[in-house]
């Protein structure tokens, strides 16, 4: 029994690249992850928000933290989000941006797209049904089709929310229909 794709294997998520949180203290949030921890300072890009990348010291070790500080910790309120809430997006890393992009306008779901300055990524953001924000994270190299062209509205930026539950209504599952048994 083989899995099926669709065509090819254009279109494919492959493992955890990163989980992103939001922190009011970064130095607070950098000493408990390397000196309690012992996990490592990774090489971040210069983002317009402070931050930190957080990596496991082990060979192999390829999930990394993504702290986020300043205006991109921040709720809407100002306030700082704490508990799971703190969580801003799950990153898994993919194959097919160009074809998931497709999916998503067909679908007529919300979605933002980013390059990563230096880095040779493309991503995807988008929400599940839950409102669970998911990064698709693509590497350049290996995908078909012309760099992307992100027009300013569907640009990502972090701390900024577009959840829309509306949209995600199509996937509820039908109500079943009672059927009455004659009597």
């Amino acid at each position: 029994m083989g899995r099926h794709f669709g065509r090819g294997f254009a279109m494919l998520l492959n493992e955890l690249f990163h989980i992103a949180f939001k922190t009011p203290d970064l130095d607070a949030t950098r000493r408990f992850y390397t000196e309690i921890l012992g996990m490592e300072l990774a090489p971040r890009p210069k983002l317009d928000f402070p931050g930190l990348w957080i990596k496991c010291p082990t060979p192999g070790g390829d999930a990394i933290f993504h702290v986020y500080a300043g205006h991109a910790a921040r709720n809407a309120d100002g306030s700082y989000p704490v508990g799971t809430g703190a969580i801003d997006h799950v990153a898994v890393t993919a194959h097919g941006f160009h074809e998931i992009r497709d999916k998503l306008k067909a679908a007529g779901l919300p979605w933002r797209e980013n390059l990563i300055p230096g880095l040779p990524l493309w991503q995807i953001f988008v929400y599940d049904p839950s409102g669970i924000q998911l990064e698709l994270t693509f590497n350049a190299a290996a995908e078909a089709g012309p760099k992307p062209k992100i027009p300013a509205r569907r640009q990502y930026r972090a701390g900024e929310t577009w959840f829309s539950p509306e949209a995600y209504a199509q996937f509820a599952k039908p109500a079943k229909k009672r059927v009455r048994k004659a009597a």
